[in-house]
């Protein structure tokens, strides 16, 4: 036991966490990030937050546009439509949860930078 190091958790798993929904953001946050504030938790805490609130607002006018496109030209284009979100927002999820993974500062594309403005208090 004398070689026995206490690990210390520079954040890595709040911020890998808080890529899993909004629900994870939350255990996120309250139950790893309050306990041991760190720059790569915050990072990640805040460029997440943007993410997912994104998401839920483009998923709504998504689908009142989608509505109304299937209204009036058949279903193939508002499935098209959804599709081209859906994978738009994948993407960026990777991306973003690739650089939790690799414990680094990586924006998220469109939305890193500005998540970063918008929520500088956590």
């Amino acid at each position: 036991m004398e070689n026995y190091k206490p690990t210390t958790d520079d954040g890595k798993t709040a911020g890998i966490i808080s890529y899993f929904t909004l629900i994870g953001w939350l255990i996120a946050y309250f139950a790893l990030y309050n306990n041991n504030k760190t720059a790569l938790a915050s990072y990640q805490l805040r460029q997440t937050l943007l993410f997912h609130l994104a998401s839920i607002v483009v998923s709504w006018v998504a689908g009142i546009i989608i509505g109304m496109a299937f209204m009036t030209s058949g279903v193939f284009v508002g499935v098209s439509i959804l599709w081209v979100i859906r994978v738009g927002f994948l993407i960026i999820w990777i991306i973003g949860l690739i650089g939790a993974i690799n414990g680094e500062r990586k924006p998220m594309p469109l939305i890193g930078e500005p998540a970063q403005n918008m929520f500088s208090g956590i």
